[in-house]
């Protein structure tokens, strides 16, 4: 049985992994996997880099490209010759004509961007062979007890998802005080700079404490708005903030914002 970490270097999956390194979970991994949509935050890879040598197992980066580039890609209907932008992001939309005048276009980045290219690797590092039914890799999950609805099982006959932080009864505020008593830097929030699923709060701590990054999600999202209008099958626009506004316009509150993280997020990204 081959055992991997599907690290995203946030809080969760970076405790989860130090706590293996030292012997707190077992059994020690074989390897840790982070994949990489090239557009996260300066902080969170000079995070991956730090924590990558102090793991006593080998971090694989995987990347299936560079995911900003990806949703400026105008698309051509094959029957109808009409253009479209087959999108990844979950962004959120507005106007008449759209499919829902108040509606969010559907996520594939996760599956794209991180369970795919994650997944490629653990069948190699593992030598799982092609139609193999039996259970060969247990994959580590960074998800823990405050966030049990993310819990879900391994698609793969051949893979088993391991929640050890919920087996150990830890919270993300557990996880964040282990990693202070041991003397650890607490990681970023570990999510693309332009994610739709940003809490109020989360912008604002870009905003505030990553201004190039809260610059760059802005020209992403006028962009984005620009070609959005130039296709011929997409109506209304789209939106990286729940509200619908230009994001340089939004006026963030971080209070009572609902949680859609929790419901779409399988552990893959952003812990």
């Amino acid at each position: 049985m081959h055992n991997i970490i599907s690290l995203g270097a946030g809080v969760q999956s970076s405790a989860m992994a130090l706590m293996a390194a030292k012997g707190e979970i077992t059994p020690m991994p074989d390897a840790a996997i982070f994949a990489d949509t090239q557009n996260e935050t300066k902080k969170t890879m000079e995070f991956l880099e730090w924590i990558t040598k102090e793991l006593p197992f080998p971090v694989h980066i995987v990347t299936a490209g560079d995911l900003a580039e990806r949703e400026y890609k105008i698309m051509t209907h094959k029957t109808t010759g009409k253009t479209y932008r087959k999108t990844m992001i979950p962004t959120y939309v507005k106007g008449e004509g759209a499919v829902s005048e108040y509606g969010i276009l559907p996520r594939k980045c996760t599956e794209d961007f991180k369970v795919l290219p994650l997944m490629r690797l653990e069948r190699k590092l593992a030598g799982v062979k092609r139609g193999e039914k039996e259970v060969q890799v247990r994959i580590w999950m960074g998800i823990s007890l405050d966030e049990v609805s993310r819990m879900k099982p391994s698609r793969q006959p051949w893979a088993e998802h391991y929640y050890p932080l919920i087996d150990k009864r830890i919270t993300r505020e557990g996880c964040k005080k282990w990693m202070a008593d041991n003397g650890y830097p607490e990681p970023p929030r570990s999510a693309c700079y332009f994610c739709p699923f940003h809490s109020n709060a989360e912008w604002i701590q870009l905003q505030k404490d990553e201004p190039e990054e809260f610059e760059k999600a802005v020209k992403f999202e006028k962009k984005i708005q620009a070609l959005h209008a130039t296709t011929e099958y997409q109506r209304g626009q789209v939106y990286l903030h729940p509200s619908r506004q230009p994001l340089d316009e939004v006026v963030f509150e971080d209070k009572n914002q609902l949680n859609l993280w929790n419901n779409e997020c399988e552990g893959h990204c952003g812990v």
